[in-house]
């Protein structure tokens, strides 16, 4: 899979775009789709000053991947 960024000037540009994907049936996000609530970013926030702090650790994404593939 690729990402493609587009800058879009308007809203008619936007709509235009989007009517035409749908048209082929491509499958894309919007920024729209990553909207966050206000508790989720505090709570993004915390867990990042958390993480900064030492007082949480991460893994590697492999071990992560390891874990759930069966799933």
């Amino acid at each position: 899979m690729e990402t493609l960024t587009i800058d879009i000037q308007n809203e008619q540009e936007k709509k235009v775009l989007l009517a035409f994907l749908d048209s082929l049936n491509y499958q894309y996000h919007t920024d729209d789709d990553y909207q966050l609530t206000d508790d989720q970013e505090k709570e993004m926030v915390k867990r990042k000053e958390d993480f900064l702090a030492g007082k949480t650790t991460s893994r590697p994404w492999s071990e992560i991947r390891r874990k759930y593939e069966g799933v």
